[in-house]
């Protein structure tokens, strides 16, 4: 089904001023009119363009979901994940690295070796900034990927940073995204304006992150001040949700609070959110569940391969002992699963009651066959 493109006016209208937009970074830097300010994107100045890239690439307008899945092989798709050739347990083999990151290492390890090969000369990675509001970087020497491993929960607009790098001297780019992030870079491979070059066909390698919500930043910073200071914060950490709570890394240890404290900070945008795995990625990267677990679960990842690039991505990893793999729990398929449906079902239920049209789920389709095919929402 083809989507009608429109302009600013329209993405201003149906995306910024009703909650749906995700900060992706996906209209930044494609003209002067679109920039990220404080975790927000903002249109400067009115733009009469009756049809804009802006508007194409974003991926919370109308988007015809089996055209972006026909970039993968059918035969691997999955209604509940999207494409899933192999599912694993990894992390990094060096323990420093496994250190330094959220959880595994798997994706540091990852893009540090897409960078050695030459698959990629450029990763588009989150970096803390200023006051934990991350933002988009360019990294070029794998001794700057290893230090760009730790999430805030705060979203970073990543996808500014590859329009920049994509205007620039970088040939081939990797983009480590989260699912919103996935999607948008996917309708840009769609080329839905063949004469106008948005540098697309630099884009080599998509990490995905796995991701259930995130975090407006000014009401975190808040928090985080008020009960720890911000220079004494060493990291973030969400353990699985029967834990409920947030972990404040400090000198000192890890100091829980309460996940209730901060899930009225939750952006918006995630309740419309249909995708948890990023779906449109060449392998998608998350937290693992183990039987031990959230210790020993922590310091593992689950990673589904989607695609030959990161099938051969992650083959190379493996052949040069760069990861270590363990068996994978029975049940966790099954479970990711689950949680995925769960999660498509609860943004349904959302955009329809966001339109009060059950029919009207404002940028998906209703008729879409892995939508349809759900029921109850």
């Amino acid at each position: 089904m083809t989507k009608k493109i429109m302009g600013q006016k329209e993405l201003q209208k149906r995306v910024i001023e009703t909650n749906l937009c995700t900060n992706c970074g996906a209209c930044v830097n494609l003209c002067p009119y679109a920039v990220s300010y404080k975790d927000h994107t903002i249109i400067l100045d009115p733009c009469g363009r009756e049809e804009g890239r802006c508007y194409a690439f974003c991926p919370r307008t109308p988007t015809d979901l089996e055209a972006l899945r026909r970039q993968y092989d059918s035969r691997d798709l999955t209604p509940e994940l999207g494409a899933l050739q192999d599912f694993c347990l990894t992390r990094a083999a060096d323990p420093e690295v496994r250190k330094s990151s959220q959880h595994g290492g798997t994706v540091t390890t990852l893009v540090s070796l897409a960078l050695e090969e030459g698959i990629i000369d450029t990763a588009v990675l989150a970096d803390e900034g200023e006051g934990f509001l991350p933002q988009g970087v360019e990294v070029q020497r794998v001794s700057e990927v290893k230090k760009k491993g730790k999430s805030r929960f705060v979203v970073s607009p990543n996808l500014a940073a590859f329009h920049r790098a994509a205007k620039g001297s970088a040939g081939k780019i990797g983009v480590v995204a989260t699912p919103c992030q996935a999607m948008a870079l996917a309708k840009m491979r769609l080329k839905p304006y063949p004469s106008k070059d948005s540098n697309i066909d630099k884009l080599r390698l998509v990490i995905g992150l796995f991701c259930g919500w995130a975090l407006s930043w000014r009401e975190l910073k808040t928090l985080l001040e008020k009960r720890f200071g911000m220079d004494s914060i060493l990291g973030l950490d969400i353990p699985p949700s029967k834990h409920n709570s947030m972990e404040i890394h400090t000198p000192g240890g890890i100091v829980e609070i309460s996940l209730g404290e901060v899930a009225p900070f939750v952006r918006k945008s995630c309740q419309y959110c249909w995708d948890m795995t990023a779906e449109f990625s060449d392998l998608s990267v998350g937290s693992a569940r183990v039987p031990e677990g959230w210790e020993v679960a922590r310091g593992w990842n689950q990673l589904i391969v989607r695609t030959p690039a990161g099938q051969e991505l992650l083959d190379r990893a493996k052949s040069r002992g760069l990861l270590e793999f363990r068996e994978m729990p029975e049940g966790n398929l099954e479970r990711l699963k689950k949680a995925s449906v769960d999660k498509k079902r609860s943004a349904l239920q959302n955009l329809a009651r966001m339109s009060g049209n059950a029919q009207d789920l404002l940028y998906l389709d209703y008729q879409d066959p892995v939508f349809r095919n759900l029921g109850g929402h």
